[in-house]
């Protein structure tokens, strides 16, 4: 696998092109080129044009085609692979029951407080091995990339002390070497107050300044820090406090912020420079107003509020107010027990008021600025990764249309084919 490919003759090159998060009416520019050719070097874009344009130049410059993969992709759609930039994918065991809990009315909050939710699966993973983390990941990173993901964000958080937060930060580095997927790493151990900690979340927090976060930066296991801001979870002094540190530290900044009522996280996102704010629910017209102002990515999380039967984040109010909104799975054992691409974009364009084109825009560039990496992926660009999804349908369109179904055909890594539908999957070294 050297990296080197050449996509040409698709119907719809939709290259999302830029290099920074698109804002309010930008997101509907797809850039899209007809009959488009994509020239992949080394893993690196190194064209992008009309088919008889990048034929042209090639045969200019002399270039040997031998050198390069063919892919005809004639009567296809052609998108920058996909970005899922909030995920919880490395856990120990399952909460199926909850779902059934919920089914008969008990509410999200009132399982946690019962000793569900979070605190469950932090026991299963704190009995879980690296290595059954390690297969369990790699699975769900099979499953991602089939609906066409090429990087994606991965939470600790189910540890709750500092040997499990680090276990699982450490199978995320593992992850990220043996599977073709990024895995972006996000320390996030303040996700819920452990049971030998309940009623002393400032004792926690002191705790994790203190013991925790030292070793995550000292051994480089995460980028970013992210904390539940919630009611009676973390208050907005506690969230401040513990994010104002990490940054200190050099870590970036995420907040789980107003999902579950209005607590004024997108205004502590806003104020502390996070690169995102997640869920937001119950944000209020001034968070929404202030993360527009202070350049927040806003990464809405539809398939929760599904999965929960919750009133959906206001989207087009965000995107209104020039807001950059991204779009993501929230994949975990209990509130959102999905990786699927497709369900999201259904729900975004059905019931949050987004058009397709936002979408695409939300789960590729914009999901990319949610990582701090729109510089390196999420469009088809020169210069960028060569991370590539083909259609199965000669047009984007067809992404939401086919509802909740996956249409994705082939996944290009890096200018190396790793998924097609065709051939039965995940295509191994």
């Amino acid at each position: 696998m050297n990296g080197n490919m050449i996509i040409k003759n698709a119907a719809e090159l939709v290259t999302c092109s830029g290099f920074a998060a698109k804002k309010g009416p930008q997101m509907a520019e797809l850039n899209i080129i007809n009959d488009g050719t994509v020239m992949i070097k080394d893993g690196i874009i190194e064209a992008v044009g009309k088919s008889r344009e990048i034929d042209q130049q090639l045969k200019t410059a002399g270039t040997d085609q031998s050198d390069f993969e063919m892919v005809d992709a004639r009567g296809k759609a052609v998108l920058p692979g996909f970005v899922d930039s909030h995920t919880h994918l490395v856990f120990g065991g399952y909460r199926a029951e909850e779902f059934s809990w919920r089914l008969r009315g008990d509410s999200y909050m009132q399982i946690m407080q019962r000793g569900g939710g979070i605190i469950s699966t932090v026991e299963a993973t704190r009995q879980a091995s690296s290595e059954e983390l390690l297969q369990s990941g790699i699975k769900r990173l099979n499953s991602m990339l089939s609906f066409g993901v090429t990087t994606v964000e991965g939470k600790s958080g189910y540890g709750l002390n500092c040997e499990t937060e680090i276990k699982q930060l450490d199978v995320m580095a593992r992850l990220d070497q043996v599977h073709y997927v990024d895995v972006v790493p996000t320390f996030l151990g303040a996700h819920a107050v452990p049971q030998d900690f309940k009623g002393k979340q400032d004792a926690f927090i002191d705790f994790l300044i203190s013991d925790v976060l030292p070793r995550v930066t000292e051994q480089q296991l995460a980028e970013f820090c992210d904390i539940f801001c919630e009611k009676d979870v973390f208050s907005i002094s506690q969230s401040r406090r513990l994010l104002s540190r990490a940054k200190d530290l050099g870590l970036k900044l995420k907040m789980h912020a107003d999902e579950i009522i209005q607590l004024g996280g997108a205004e502590l996102a806003a104020e502390l420079g996070a690169v995102s704010a997640d869920h937001l629910l119950q944000a209020s017209d001034q968070g929404i107003k202030d993360m527009a102002a202070a350049g927040v990515v806003a990464t809405l999380l539809p398939a929760t509020a599904f999965s929960l039967k919750e009133p959906y984040a206001a989207a087009r109010k965000m995107i209104d107010a020039n807001c950059a909104v991204a779009l993501a799975t929230d994949f975990n054992p209990g509130s959102c027990f999905t990786e699927s691409i497709p369900l999201v974009f259904a729900l975004a364009t059905l019931y949050m008021n987004m058009s397709t084109e936002e979408a695409i825009t939300a789960l590729t560039i914009n999901g990319a600025a949610a990582l701090d990496r729109a510089d390196q992926i999420g469009s088809i660009d020169t210069g960028k990764k060569g991370d590539v999804v083909i259609l199965e349908f000669p047009s984007y369109t067809y992404i939401p249309y086919h509802l909740a179904v996956s249409t994705v055909e082939k996944v290009i890594k890096q200018g190396n084919l790793v998924y097609d539908k065709e051939k039965g999957g995940i295509i191994h070294c």
